[in-house]
Parts: structure tokens; C-alpha cells; sequence
């Protein structure tokens, strides 16, 4: 054995994202591992969620720009009207950035001119099969959408990850159910149903994931001249406000980062401990819609679906993001950006 490390090449990336202040802290974390050579995007999708369609393909298109990844394609969230929950607007924003996309630049690029997301997802894996890891951080339309139209083509991605579910905890947009899977649980069934790993990332660990205002502020005086450095802190600011009033932080004046969960299992996997299991979804109940569940009994099981996320050394994970989120912040400044 030569003892030498080896180097893998840069992980292939596609996003289904419904920006959304934890998307976007997801987001902003995965430019940084781009720039620092760990990671690939291959695209983005985005789907109607956290706020409408038009809104969240917006936002991901002004994050992109504000890391300076203008030329990643961004395609629009598939057509559907299913949906018996509203959005999240109430948590996020108006405009899922925490009212703030006012000062971000705007994006040249169209909605209407935008690739459908089931669209692009099934070109992007018939591509390059077994090579393109699909993060999903908003409900599973766009997903499950491509695997209707093709069926079996999630089978083509390198991975599935998904920040969804709760399981022993209570969820967040009804006592049992978790967003994501709530606003459309077939299309949840359609994914579980895809492959036999699906990666899950539940509330059972996203609620341990608290970032500070004192965090957020510790990279805006770093930067104080960065845009980029002042957005981070003030969407901090935003959904910490947010987070509080709706009594999820236990009185922490901090946010839940759900969504940058995903990027901590793909590239600081040391952070996360996970249970394989079998795992449904209740598509029918009056009161338990949406409802995620593991099967823990001890009987044999034939068949199994998913890998789920049990603990998670949250604060490992927030110091991690934090110094990621700064070297973001270092790089845009050697690229010359200077405001």
C-alpha cells in the first residue's frame, strides 16, 4: 500500500429546492463546496412549496447569482394543483428569503422560458447514469413527477436524499406530518417507491440544528462590506425572528437550518448516525395525513427502502456550516468581488 489518500472527483449535483430560508442556507453551503473543489452542479430544480412556483424558481436563481453561479440552469416546478396545505410564506417570507430578495440582484433569466424540473431531472440522469446524486429539500412533485413520466429513472441517480418526514418527534405543519412530505405525500409514496436507499433526513434531527444570530453576525464582521456576508446575517436575522415566534428554537434566539442537513450527510457524513428501515407514508387519514413511518417491530423483514437520520452532533455539524458559509465569503472576495 503507497499510504496515499485518494482523491475523489467532485460530487455530481442536482438540487429540487422550494427557496425557502433553510434552502437557501443549504444552498449557499453547496457554492461554497463547489468552490472549494468537493462538489459538481449539474442543476437546479425548484418546486412550488415554501412559496409559489414563480417565487421559489426566482429566488434560486438570485442565490445562484449572489455566489456567482449565473450560468447553473435553473428549471421551473412541474404543474400541480393537489395540494390541501398552503404554503409557508407565514415562516419564510413573501418571497421565501425572509422579505429581503429586494437586495439581491435581479436574474435575467424567465420563468416561462425555464425547463419544466421533470424534464431536466430526467435528462440530467439519463446523461450520466449512476454519477448524479438528487438532493430534494421541498416537496417531492418535481421527483416524482420525473419518475412517473419515466418510470424508473431515480434508479439512475448515484443517490436520493431528502430532508422529509418526522418520525418520534412531532411535525411541523400538522402534529404528525412534516412539510415537505405533507404538501403532496403521493408524490412522497412515488420516491419511496423509486429505489431501496432512499437517504431521509427527518425533523428528528433538523430540530437540533439551531444556528445563531450570533453565528450568522460573526460572518457578516468578518465581511462588513460583503453583500453576500450582510444577506447571510440578515436572513439569519429573519427567520431566528420567525423560528421564535413560532416557538421552534425553546427560546434560542437561532433558526432551524433543516434543509442544510442533506449537504452535511454528502460530504461530513461523520455527523449523522442512521437506521435502515422500512419507511411509509399515510396518504389517507383525516389527522394523520402526510404522516411518515418507520417500522421498528423485530419481525423479518424482506424488503427495506430507506436509510433514516437518528442523531446528529448538531453542534460539529453548525461550526462545520459556519466555516464553510466563511470560506464562501473569502473566495467571492478573491474572485474580486468587493460589495
Amino acid at each position: 500500500m503507497s499510504g496515499k489518500l485518494l482523491t475523489p472527483c467532485p460530487r455530481k449535483i442536482l438540487v429540487d429546492t422550494d427557496p425557502g430560508g433553510d434552502d437557501t442556507f443549504a444552498l449557499l453551503w453547496l457554492q461554497s463546496l463547489v468552490k472549494q473543489g468537493f462538489a459538481e452542479w449539474v442543476g437546479v430544480t425548484t418546486v412550488a412549496g415554501n412559496v409559489s412556483a414563480e417565487l421559489t424558481f426566482a429566488s434560486a436563481c438570485k442565490v445562484l447569482a449572489l455566489g456567482g453561479f449565473e450560468s447553473v440552469e435553473v428549471g421551473r416546478s412541474v404543474v400541480w394543483e393537489g395540494g390541501t396545505i398552503g404554503d409557508a410564506s407565514e415562516v419564510h417570507g413573501i418571497d421565501g428569503m425572509g422579505n429581503l430578495s429586494h437586495v439581491l440582484s435581479d436574474s435575467p433569466r424567465q420563468f416561462a422560458a425555464a425547463p419544466y424540473a421533470d424534464d431536466m431531472i430526467i435528462e440530467t440522469l439519463e446523461s450520466a447514469p449512476g454519477e448524479v446524486t438528487v438532493i430534494g429539500l421541498g416537496p417531492l412533485t418535481n421527483l416524482a413527477a420525473a419518475e412517473q413520466k419515466r418510470p424508473g429513472i431515480l434508479r439512475l441517480a448515484k443517490e436520493v436524499v431528502l430532508m422529509a418526514g418526522a418520525f418520534n418527534v412531532p411535525g411541523n405543519v400538522t402534529p404528525l406530518a412534516e412539510f415537505n412530505v405533507a404538501f403532496n405525500p403521493e408524490a412522497a409514496v412515488a420516491v419511496l417507491e423509486s429505489r431501496e436507499d432512499v437517504v431521509i433526513l427527518p425533523l428528528d434531527v433538523t430540530r437540533k440544528l439551531i444556528l445563531t444570530v450570533e453565528m450568522t453576525e460573526a460572518i457578516a464582521q468578518g465581511y462588513p462590506h460583503l453583500k453576500l456576508a450582510q444577506f447571510i446575517h440578515q436572513l439569519g436575522q429573519f427567520m431566528s425572528e420567525s423560528c421564535l415566534g413560532h416557538r421552534e428554537t425553546a427560546g434560542i434566539n437561532g433558526f432551524l437550518v433543516h434543509d442544510a442537513v442533506t449537504v452535511a450527510y454528502l460530504f461530513y457524513p461523520e455527523t449523522l448516525l442512521f437506521r435502515r428501515g422500512w419507511v411509509t407514508v399515510e396518504t389517507d387519514g383525516n389527522y394523520t395525513r402526510g404522516q411518515t413511518i418507520l417500522d421498528r417491530r423485530h419481525g423479518t423483514k424482506s424488503f427495506t427502502n430507506a436509510f433514516v437520520a437518528v442523531e446528529v452532533e448538531a453542534m460539529n455539524l453548525l461550526g462545520i456550516l459556519v466555516d464553510d458559509l466563511k470560506r464562501l465569503c473569502s473566495q467571492r472576495i478573491t474572485e474580486g468581488v468587493t460589495v
